[in-house]
């Protein structure tokens, strides 16, 4: 593989910066690099600037009104907006739900939802894990019973990302009980103003509530919002996680998160009034995470190329192991960096504006945020055990 950029490349990675810099909103760069809360117009904002620019769907094929980009054009995309503070793309509707309803939704699916995806008219969120089925996601309980042209649904589902914002869920529930565990599923596309769907967060560590349950009591959902057939949802949740987990790298996020890491280390200093950056350990650390980084960049890129026409396959759980762990680690030494200063911390400091009433650096408190948030990379989208699992089976044939 050749890791130098051609002209064109070049070009295009500087045509990036320079829209980014330009275009993106102070205070949601702001927001962003303070690592504060963002809200759900901040995120729409972004889309819909992104949108007008012919960007607004990176990872999508021409033909469904994305960019055709190719997967180092995607990667460079990636890095240098996020170098410029920008948000993270919402995944639920790009790069989850989007390709499976390319590749099994009907066109009358695919023409009522997909255009609505890059400019946020339709903020979806991930019906999954259920309490006692999050890693054995095929015994879920979640029900839903034929009943004319209707789907009655009645169950819950907890550790819904962003469902506080959401318009729509793309819901995994059993619709027949007969059947072995993986082929009663159906997909059903349920809308969340429903009479009957309930939405109750659920505060984790840093303070926030950006995951949720949702129940569901009654729900009439209609016939025609079922995605593709019958209890073949199997096979598509399937298609989605391998698209969430390659996502789930976050390449921009790591480098991003590695420069401010740098910046951190040359801003303290130790007992002896030093700068850490010049601390022959610390150095040491990150000059490791910086080479994960490089490697799993290129993981990601062998991957996307071999995966190209196919999708993803036992890959991208590679890939979504070393992405989270690296987020993790890069997070620890933020937290490393920070020693003390860390440990004041509210969560109210993390809204817009806020300021740490204590001695210390304004980033101390948002890196603890950031650690305790990271702690979760290893969980979502499927353990770390489960992918080991995927690659044990699909690769090494154990």
């Amino acid at each position: 593989m050749d890791l130098h950029f051609t002209g064109a490349e070049q070009a295009f990675r500087e045509e990036v910066r320079a829209f980014a810099q330009a275009k993106l909103p102070a205070d949601i760069r702001a927001k962003v690099l303070g690592h504060q809360r963002l809200e759900k117009e901040d995120y729409i904002r972004w889309h819909r600037i992104l949108h007008a620019q012919g960007w607004g769907a990176p990872t999508w094929p021409k033909e469904f009104g994305g960019t055709g980009w190719n997967a180092l054009e995607r990667l460079i995309f990636e890095i240098e907006t996020f170098h410029a503070g920008a948000p993270r793309l919402l995944p639920f509707g790009l790069t989850m739900i989007g390709p499976v309803l390319m590749k099994y939704g009907s066109p009358e699916h695919q023409q009522r939802f997909l255009p609505r995806i890059p400019t946020i008219e339709d903020f979806w969120c991930q019906g999954y894990s259920e309490p006692g089925s999050g890693s054995d996601l095929a015994s879920l309980k979640t029900r839903a019973v034929r009943r004319g042209d209707s789907y009655i649904v009645n169950g819950q589902k907890t550790w819904t990302t962003m469902a506080h914002f959401a318009d729509w869920i793309f819901c995994l529930v059993r619709t027949d009980s007969e059947a072995k565990p993986q082929e009663g599923i159906s997909m059903l596309l349920i809308d969340m103003k429903t009479p009957g769907v309930t939405v109750r967060p659920i505060h984790t560590l840093d303070g926030g509530h950006d995951v949720n349950e949702v129940w569901f009591e009654d729900v009439e959902v209609p016939v025609g919002n079922l995605l593709g057939e019958e209890n073949r949802g199997w096979t598509y949740a399937k298609y989605l996680l391998g698209h969430e987990r390659t996502g789930i790298a976050g390449i921009g996020h790591c480098h991003r998160e590695l420069r401010q890491l740098k910046h951190y280390a040359a801003q303290t200093t130790d007992g002896a009034g030093r700068p850490l950056l010049e601390d022959v350990r610390m150095r040491d650390k990150i000059a490791r995470v910086e080479m994960d980084l490089m490697a799993l960049e290129m993981l990601l890129l062998r991957v996307a190329a071999q995966a190209a026409g196919r999708g993803p396959g036992p890959e991208a759980s590679m890939i979504k192991i070393r992405g989270s762990e690296l987020q993790q680690d890069i997070a620890m030494l933020q937290m490393e960096v920070a020693g003390p200063n860390a440990w004041p911390y509210s969560p109210q400091w993390l809204e817009p504006g806020a300021t740490q009433p204590v001695s210390g650096p304004d980033w101390a408190a948002p890196a603890v945020s950031t650690y305790f948030d990271m702690r979760k990379t290893t969980i979502y989208g499927g353990t770390t055990e489960v992918q080991k699992n995927i690659i044990g089976k699909m690769v090494l044939g154990s």
